[in-house]
């Protein structure tokens, strides 16, 4: 029982983590690699991204030969664990707050982030966005892929009781925007849209699974929720979140340019 509520208080990623599941991005892969075309990243860029995880995002960035990549990550181990995972000789990691990076004024050319925004208030998101600014060259684009809410006139007892399921099943204190609130918040700070893609929101529906993870990863994870009560049950309890709120969540890519 003390391993069991121990578990319950585990965020929804932690516990997917777990029995092994890599690709935690709302959209997927799928969605990460039309975020990462649509940035456009050449050999001429200064690239920075606000919490790389695992580094699969930055392996996809690094392999277009930037003139530079850096990785924001509050977590040391997980900016180790980054550095390891991408083989690049203009790589560094540094540990720092995406809201305070500690970087120079327009240093950089292409700025990005995945699955990190949601999870912030929204003072923080903003905080993030205007870091994304000021590190940014004039004509520099910032990319975000992020949990949505849709459609743009959602209700607001829908929005709260999205907002509320996530937090009691998933245990994260998600924040969700529309389409509309994201591009709001974007050009507030000024930025103007290059690029809005959109995908649903089917992280552990058995089709993400097996395009995220491959075969072999699916046929772990499989194994592993077999094997595991505790984590079996929370997992499902997510599942069928996500499913009670298909038509109401999906997932966000935007590209925006500094005025």
């Amino acid at each position: 029982m003390a391993i069991e509520h121990k578990l319950n208080e585990k965020q929804g990623h932690w516990i997917l983590a777990k029995v092994g599941k890599k690709v935690l991005r709302p959209g997927g892969r799928e969605l990460t690699n039309i975020l990462m075309k649509n940035m456009q990243i050449n050999t001429a860029d200064d690239v920075v991204e606000f919490a790389p995880g695992l580094g699969y995002t930055a392996a996809l960035a690094c392999s277009m030969k930037p003139n530079s990549y850096t990785g924001i990550d509050n977590n040391k181990a997980a900016s180790e664990l980054a550095q390891k995972n991408v083989n690049y000789d203009k790589m560094k990691m540094i540990v720092a707050d995406a809201s305070d990076t500690t970087l120079p004024d327009a240093c950089a050319t292409k700025v990005y982030g995945e699955a990190m925004l949601t999870m912030q208030p929204l003072e923080h998101k903003k905080a993030i966005i205007q870091e994304a600014s000021r590190i940014l060259k004039p004509g520099g684009y910032y990319g975000i892929h992020e949990m949505g809410l849709q459609p743009d006139n959602i209700s607001e007892d829908i929005k709260q009781s999205v907002y509320k399921d996530l937090s009691t099943n998933i245990r994260v204190h998600a924040r969700p925007l529309t389409v509309r609130e994201w591009c709001a918040l974007l050009q507030d700070e000024g930025f103007e849209i290059v690029k809005i893609d959109t995908n649903a929101m089917a992280l552990l529906e058995p089709k993400r699974v097996l395009q995220d993870e491959g075969l072999m990863g699916m046929i772990k994870m499989i194994c592993n929720i077999l094997t595991h009560a505790e984590l079996r049950k929370r997992i499902l309890l997510m599942r069928q979140t996500f499913r009670r709120h298909k038509n109401d969540i999906n997932s966000v890519a935007i590209v925006a340019r500094k005025r």
